[in-house]
């Protein structure tokens, strides 16, 4: 039972680590005319959304077949 739980934690851990970093992204809300709306404090209305940034890999070019 115990190595079933270790396992788990293990994959749970692995999952988690090669997500890859989290990235937060706004955008100021318009309205039908294309006009920036404003909150209550004057400051622009955002929405925000969280999105995962994944590293590129650098890869070398496939040679061609002659």
């Amino acid at each position: 039972m115990k190595k079933i739980v270790f396992s788990l934690c293990l994959l749970l851990a692995a999952n988690a680590y090669a997500g890859g970093e989290e990235k937060q992204v706004c955008e100021n809300k318009t309205d039908a005319k294309g006009q920036v709306v404003k909150g209550k404090d004057g400051k622009p209305a955002q929405t925000c959304k969280t999105i995962k940034v994944h590293k590129k890999l650098e890869g070398t070019a496939v040679p061609v077949k002659k």
